[in-house]
């Protein structure tokens, strides 16, 4: 008990003498030891460091889960140690609702049919969005909290023990100044000795610390890196998967309509049966007018039947336009023009076409284009 007061009273002295001296050097009425501008710029440095990784793990994981309640609850679980329970992403979640309507509209609708080939897409989607998620996770925010919870607080914990060296040093140096009696300058005189060998030991041990955040940017650089490399992946793959629908639904879309166009003509009283031009504009969506020539010489009626032979096709004297090409089309067989995203081509329409296709013409290759890939010019 002896030694635990005599230690408790000790540890009071101490903290009373650097409150005084701190206290002092606000009030600019104590001496304040400098640390040399290398040592300056390195504890500038690592701050600057702490604070943006900090604001840019934040945004980061704003950005995975944008959902702050379910940050939170991945909180909870990450300091109980506990495993994170799997959570259904917003596509995945979307593709369910759309299997189930298309259940209950009938799968072999036409909107059921489509409604079914969104939802996978929406389902694959959802898969690389998690993904990419969990990738992020590893590479980039994983190393981020490391340095946070690890090196910046070993460098924290240093940093304030060379700040409690640097107070006894300095209150030393003004106990030194006021000492009067030889013996008292003495023992003065060894205290700082002492003292100022432990600030520069503690110097010395920060200033390593604080060199290794060099070693911390090429780490986070290399975590950066892979981060865009995840995030590119992942919006390459997004993009494949949205092109891969879009053709899926460019190449259905008429028969859908006209399988739709038929069922109403035999289920339509005998007056609305009389007037398709009608049921067409209700339903079909809105498409860049093409003018279609009534009649061309040369043109087989094979055309009507869907069947394109580019050789025998013959552009009509009139009725042509320019078209931007919006993306990169892939021919599905000879009878259609391979497209290479903002190129121009010449478009136009035959009697008895597919709306959803026109013929384009690019020098001397022809065969039929998709309306959807297209942007139409005056």
């Amino acid at each position: 008990m002896e030694f635990n007061v005599k230690k408790l009273a000790s540890d009071a002295g101490v903290f009373f003498s650097r409150a005084m001296q701190f206290t002092e050097e606000k009030l600019g009425q104590a001496e304040k030891t400098e640390l040399d501008a290398h040592f300056e710029n390195l504890l500038a440095r690592a701050d600057c460091t702490k604070n943006w990784t900090e604001k840019i793990l934040r945004q980061t994981e704003v950005l995975l889960q944008p959902n702050p309640s379910a940050r939170v609850e991945e909180f909870l679980y990450e300091k109980l140690d506990r495993k994170v329970p799997s959570r259904v992403t917003n596509g995945e979640l979307l593709a369910q609702y759309m299997t189930e309507a298309a259940n209950d509209f009938g799968p072999g609708t036409p909107y059921g049919k489509t409604l079914i080939k969104v939802g996978e897409t929406q389902r694959r989607l959802g898969a690389a969005e998690r993904e990419f998620i969990r990738s992020a996770s590893i590479s980039f925010l994983t190393p981020l909290r490391n340095f946070l919870e690890g090196d910046w607080r070993t460098i924290s914990k240093e940093r304030r023990i060379l700040q409690n060296r640097r107070l006894d040093l300095d209150a030393c140096k003004a106990r030194l100044k006021k000492a009067k009696a030889a013996e008292a300058k003495a023992a003065a005189e060894h205290e700082l000795r002492l003292t100022q060998t432990d600030f520069d030991r503690q110097a010395e041990v920060t200033r390593l610390l604080l060199e290794g955040i060099s070693s911390t940017h090429v780490n986070h650089l290399r975590c950066l890196h892979e981060f865009v490399e995840s995030q590119t992946n992942y919006y390459a793959q997004c993009y494949q998967f949205m092109l891969d629908l879009q053709k899926q639904l460019g190449s259905s879309k008429g028969e859908i309509f006209s399988g739709t166009f038929v069922g109403n003509a035999e289920s339509a009283s005998p007056a609305a049966a009389t007037s398709p031009p009608a049921v067409a504009a209700a339903t079909l969506p809105a498409v860049p007018t093409i003018p279609v020539v009534p009649t061309i010489v040369g043109v087989p009626n094979t055309v009507a039947e869907g069947v394109l032979n580019p050789n025998e096709v013959k552009p009509p004297a009139s009725g042509t336009r320019r078209a931007r090409v919006l993306y990169d089309y892939e021919a599905a067989d000879s009878t259609e023009l391979a497209l290479l995203a903002d190129e121009m081509i010449t478009v136009y329409s035959l009697p008895g076409m597919d709306p959803d296709w026109l013929i384009g013409e690019r020098g001397n290759q022809k065969g039929k284009v998709p309306v959807t890939y297209l942007e139409l010019l005056s």
